[in-house]
Formats: C-alpha cells, structure tokens, sequence
C-alpha cells in the first residue's frame, strides 16, 4: 500500500455509534443486520461478523464506523457505512471507544 496525505486522511468521517439492534442475515452464514445510534439519526449496516459475534452481544456496544461510505446493498439490505476491526487468520476483535461516549461523536 501507498502512503497517503493527512488531506486524504480527513475526507473519512469516523464516528463513534451505538448498536441498537442486531440479527442474523437469513441464508447466509456471515452477515449481520445491524441497527445504529449515531446521535442525531439511526442507520442500517451489514456486516460480515458473524462467525465470530452473537447478534445479542452486540446490542448495546459502542463501536467505531465510517460515516461516509457510499451506500451498498447486501442480500437485498443497504448498507450504510461500515464498521471498524481488526482481523486476522481466525479472529475479528471490533474498535471501540475506551470509556463511553455519546453516539455520533467524531474520531479525530
């Protein structure tokens, strides 16, 4: 991978949201429908963490999402915008904030 500017750094909007809501995609074995508190509007992603997290232990959960993605649709949902964690060969470990915070607030 290339380096990038800070100026290119600063186009993602990343914000902290709070999971409101959380189920397994039907006929599918990775994806989850996730509801999101982002302060000042809720939205909708889907997300490919289920192999590795119960819906119901999400709810509640603050987690760290860009806020800007261009909108996708998966199975038929549309997703928008995408979480953050990090992963590797049989892992996925979500990023969160260290102490809570209110929902919506950006990451500088």
């Amino acid at each position: 991978m290339e380096n990038i500017s800070i100026d290119k750094f600063k186009e993602i909007d990343l914000r902290v949201a709070k999971v409101i809501s959380a189920e397994k995609i039907p006929e599918t074995d990775k994806l989850l429908r996730l509801e999101l508190d982002l302060g000042e509007e809720k939205r909708q992603i889907v997300s490919g963490i289920a192999e590795y997290y119960e819906p119901e232990s999400l709810i509640g959960r603050e987690i760290i999402v860009i806020f800007n993605l261009e909108p996708k649709k998966l199975k038929g949902l549309t997703s928008n915008g995408m979480l953050l964690a990090a992963s590797g060969e049989n892992f996925i470990s979500l990023i969160a904030p260290d102490k809570e915070v209110p929902p919506g607030t950006k990451i500088h």
